[in-house]
Parts: C-alpha cells; structure tokens; sequence
C-alpha cells in the first residue's frame, strides 16, 4: 500500500487543479477557458498492469490505474505513468456521458485528454494538467459494486493529430472504491 499511495495523491493532484494553465511541456496543447471549479466524488484505484500505454505515440509504463468521476459529470480515466525521468507523469482520458452497455462493462466518449508533469506551472501549489482536445473512447470491463475491474482500454486523437493509447488489465485484485464528501473531508467506501 506504501507505493500506491505517492501514486493515489499524484492522480488526485493531477485531477483537482480548479483551472488550466498554458502549457510548458513538449507537447504543444491548448487550453480551453477554464471551467468552474468542481471535486471528485468518487474514485476507484485499480491494481494490474499496462500491456500498452501510448501517450503521444511514445511508449510507457504504468504504475496504476484510476477511475475519478466529479460532481460535474466529467469521468477520467486516470495513469500515473512509470517515467523514471518524471514522478509526475500523469496522463488522463477525459469524457462526459459515460453509459453503461450492461452490468459488466462502461463506454466514455473521449473529448480531451490531461497531460501533467513535473514541469507543468503550478497553482495554489497544485501541478496544473495541460487539456489537449481529443476525440476517441474508453471501455471498462467489470463493475465498481462488485469491486472487479478485468480491463480497461481507451485510444484517442488529439485535434494535432497525436495518439494516446491504452490498455489495462487488472491482477484480480478488487478495486478500491471511495466516495468522497464536500462536506466533510471524509472518505468513505460506498459498498460497504
């Protein structure tokens, strides 16, 4: 659990940033306006392994897989890449209305992708993820409730004509699942 939570507090770093910077990064990105404020409410960390993970057509490995959903609606699949040069390299596919095809898998649309960094420009302390518009989609197998997640995999097209790839499989362990709560900086497990 040690490594997982470094791990765990770059993804929600990467997540909670209220608003979008320019970018610093070799990626050329650009940034829509900022959006309001809003918080993730529910996050799932996923144990497994990255068969493949592509960010801009360069390979990766992966150190974990997170599922975050915010009270705005917007999902992200979230990676906190294994870049020996960059403990901060974390990239998410990013999408609103995510529908479930069944019981045992989701489908989000894709329309940009987070990319962040060690040398992204910071806010209130907090690494500021650069947003790439994208188009693609990601499916996950399994189901949160039952704490089983088989796979997860996305692929999306920035509007400059980079890929992001990704696929997941999970190591059979259950799925840590928490609710977070506005009002009380509790966190708690919803199936509990």
């Amino acid at each position: 659990m040690r490594l997982r939570r470094p791990v765990l507090a770059a993804i929600l770093v990467s997540l909670a940033s209220p608003c979008f910077a320019g970018s610093s990064s070799p990626i050329p990105v650009n940034n829509p306006p900022a959006r309001l404020s809003s918080f993730i409410d529910m996050l799932a960390l996923m144990s497994g392994h990255c068969k493949t993970l592509k960010v801009a057509g360069r390979p990766f490995a992966c150190k974990t897989v997170a599922f975050a959903h915010d009270d705005k609606g917007r999902v992200n699949f979230a990676v906190a890449v294994d870049d020996p040069s960059d403990e901060n390299h974390v990239v998410s596919f990013s999408g609103e209305n995510g529908k479930r095809a069944d019981d045992n898998s989701y489908e989000l649309p894709i329309d940009r992708m987070l990319l962040n960094s060690k040398n992204r420009p910071k806010v209130d302390g907090l690494p500021v993820p650069a947003e790439q518009t994208s188009i693609g989609s990601c499916r996950q197998t399994g189901n949160f409730a039952a704490k089983k997640v088989n796979d997860v995999t996305c692929s999306a097209t920035d509007n400059e004509g980079r890929t992001y790839e990704l696929l997941f499989v999970s190591d059979g362990k259950p799925v840590s699942v928490r609710r977070i709560r506005q009002s009380s900086p509790s966190i708690q497990d919803p199936f509990k």
